[in-house]
C-alpha cells in the first residue's frame, strides 16, 4: 500500500505536473487511482487525497464524497453499509469562486495531528477531466468547496498550515 507522505517531504512543496494525454484511459492511471483510493480508505477521517500526498507529482485528486457529506442522524447502519463513492479530478482548475468566504476547521492527512481555521470560498466551480479524458465541471458549496480548495492547494505545493489560523497540535495517545 502507498504511504501518505508527511510535511517535510519535498514533493508536498512542488507544483504538480499536468497528467499527460497518453495516460488517459490507461491501466497505469487506473492503478494510480486505485492506490490512492486504498490509501484514503485506511484513513477513517480522510475525505480526499491528492496524488502528491502519495509521492506522485501529478495534478490529480480524489474525493470520498460519501464521507464528505454529513450522515443522516438516524441512519448509521445504512451509512456504514454504503460503498465508497470515489470522485476523480484530473488536471483540475478552479474556474469560478464566490466572493463570500467562510471560516472552517481543517486538517490534513499529510500534517497529522494539526488542525486550524481556514478562510475558504463558500462556493467553487471546478473544471477537470475523468479517467477516460472527458471534461466536466462540478459546482460545490460549503464542505465540498473547502475540499476542492484544499486539494488544489496540494497540487500547487501549498499546505493548509501555510494560511490557517489558530493552529492546534493534537497528539493521539498510543493504544495498547
Amino acid at each position: 500500500m502507498k504511504e501518505i507522505v508527511q510535511e517535510g517531504a519535498p514533493i508536498l512543496r512542488k507544483i504538480a505536473e499536468p497528467l499527460s494525454e497518453k495516460l488517459f484511459g490507461t491501466a497505469e492511471l487506473k492503478r494510480l487511482i486505485d492506490d490512492m483510493a486504498t490509501a484514503l480508505d485506511q484513513e477513517i477521517e480522510g475525505v480526499a487525497l491528492a496524488a502528491p500526498q502519495i509521492g506522485v507529482p501529478y495534478r490529480l485528486f480524489i474525493v470520498r464524497s460519501d464521507r464528505a457529506l454529513p450522515p443522516p442522524a438516524t441512519d448509521e447502519k445504512r451509512l456504514a453499509a454504503l460503498k465508497p463513492e470515489v470522485e476523480v479530478y484530473i488536471n483540475p482548475e478552479i474556474v469560478k469562486t464566490s466572493r463570500k468566504r467562510s471560516r472552517a476547521d481543517e486538517g490534513c492527512l499529510s500534517v497529522r495531528g494539526v488542525y486550524g481555521t481556514t478562510n475558504r470560498h463558500e462556493r467553487v466551480t471546478l473544471r477537470a477531466r475523468r479517467i477516460d479524458g472527458s471534461c466536466f465541471e462540478r459546482w460545490a458549496g460549503n464542505i465540498m468547496a473547502q475540499i476542492f480548495e484544499h486539494e488544489m492547494d496540494h497540487l500547487n505545493g501549498i499546505l493548509f498550515i501555510d494560511h490557517a489560523e489558530h493552529l492546534v497540535h493534537i497528539h493521539h495517545a498510543a493504544t495498547a
